[in-house]
């Protein structure tokens, strides 16, 4: 099976940083969510391509989102207001500002 089959969700892939992504308004879309990284970490496993769960965030974008709390092999994921991603610096309010390093 191929990655993105086992996963319902939107994917945005970089060389080996991997985002699924998704609109969250119910318990069913946060369940949906929840199932999706359930899904990523058995595929990792079966493929023998582990993700590191420390190294992975959660970010609530946008307004009238479910504020859930996710995790990926029992490892509860991280909540973050920001991350910098390929050099952008990407907030909850999707707005972006460059980094210059």
């Amino acid at each position: 099976m191929a990655f993105d089959d086992c996963v319902a969700g939107k994917i945005l892939k970089f060389a080996d940083d991997t985002k699924i992504y998704r609109t969250v308004y119910s318990n069913e879309d946060v369940s949906a969510l929840q199932l999706d990284l359930c899904n990523l970490v058995e595929w990792s496993k079966e493929w023998q391509m582990l993700c590191n769960a420390d190294k992975c965030k959660t970010m609530h974008a946008r307004y009238n989102n479910k504020q859930a709390e996710y995790d990926m092999n029992d490892v509860k994921l991280e909540c973050v207001l920001e991350e910098k991603d390929l050099g952008v610096i990407i907030s909850e309010d999707l707005k972006c500002e460059t980094t210059m390093q």
